[in-house]
């Protein structure tokens, strides 16, 4: 389909660009972004995670290192390998992938971690840095999904309306402050908002983060509207279980100029967006100017 944002493909390009910046700036000025992640328990899907940015980072160029720990691991040790981080000068990128077991407390450990180095883009400096309009590190899929906006749409998203459908501190909320600094003019609607499907008609820009299986109809998006798919949700049909966005793709791609698919669309931005993050944490850390700055 020619209005299909191909995530995949983008976050590859991407990488690639990623790569050829790490070889300059390690020939410019002897160094090389540094990549720590974190893995607290067993999780199968988190363990697939982990193996996939390791892969990746190490495919730009990165140095990469993975820490996993039992599922038993105290609050304590966890902040002191944090802390251990923060000091080490060669890793420039801290993850903590989540969820945690539940003994740990999420908040306290993520708020440990040197803002300039946290490639998640989740510290409150972070948030607060963005929400000013003068961001160090931003949250990686609300970074994916104005990359690939900007790729269809062009860089100049000012004027545009753009309705984000979910307020989470992950997605929603980072999401409108990102296209606030576009010059969007943006809504944002939630479990509460009334008649959410009028709002959504009225957007150029939709973005769909709100965890519930195609609850954005295909008549709820205007013509010509660039739809932005973050959900994946695991639904059963005719016995069969397949991934599906909030939107309801098959309805929503007959009005749409532009919509990412799931899977394929958002997804592959966010490890790419990780790997980005980590390249400007090592310049933000070492005062040289990012490559890729907004």
């Amino acid at each position: 389909m020619s209005n299909l944002i191909d995530g995949k493909a983008f976050a590859q390009n991407l990488r690639q660009t990623i790569t050829e910046q790490t070889g300059a700036l390690e020939k410019q000025h002897q160094i090389r972004p540094g990549l720590a992640v974190i893995l607290v328990g067993e999780d199968p899907a988190s363990q697939v995670y982990v193996r996939n940015k390791e892969k990746f980072a190490i495919e730009c160029g990165f140095k990469s290192e993975t820490f996993r720990l039992p599922a038993e691991t105290t609050q304590a040790a966890l902040l002191k390998l944090i802390e251990d981080l923060n000091n080490d000068a060669t890793i420039h990128g801290i993850l903590v992938q989540l969820p945690l077991p539940k003994h740990l407390h999420e908040e306290e450990v993520l708020n440990a971690i040197n803002p300039l180095k946290d490639v998640d883009g989740f510290h409150p400096v972070n948030i607060g840095q963005l929400s000013i309009g003068k961001p160090y590190l931003i949250p990686c899929t609300p970074l994916g999904s104005l990359l690939l906006l900007q790729d269809k749409l062009g860089k100049d998203l000012s004027g545009k309306h753009a309705v984000i459908v979910g307020r989470s501190n992950i997605v929603g909320k980072p999401m409108m402050q990102l296209l606030l600094s576009q010059n969007c003019t943006v809504t944002i609607a939630h479990s509460r908002t009334k008649d959410v499907a009028s709002l959504c008609r009225e957007a150029d820009i939709v973005v769909a983060a709100v965890g519930v299986p195609k609850l954005v109809k295909g008549d709820w998006i205007k013509k010509g509207a660039a739809v932005i798919d973050v959900g994946i949700n695991r639904i059963e049909e005719d016995g069969k279980t397949r991934l599906v966005g909030d939107v309801d793709f098959d309805e929503a791609v007959k009005n749409a100029a532009y919509i990412t698919p799931v899977p394929g669309g958002v997804g592959p931005m966010t490890i790419a967006c990780l790997l980005r993050n980590t390249l400007t944490a090592m310049c933000l850390q070492n005062n040289i100017e990012d490559p890729n700055k907004l």
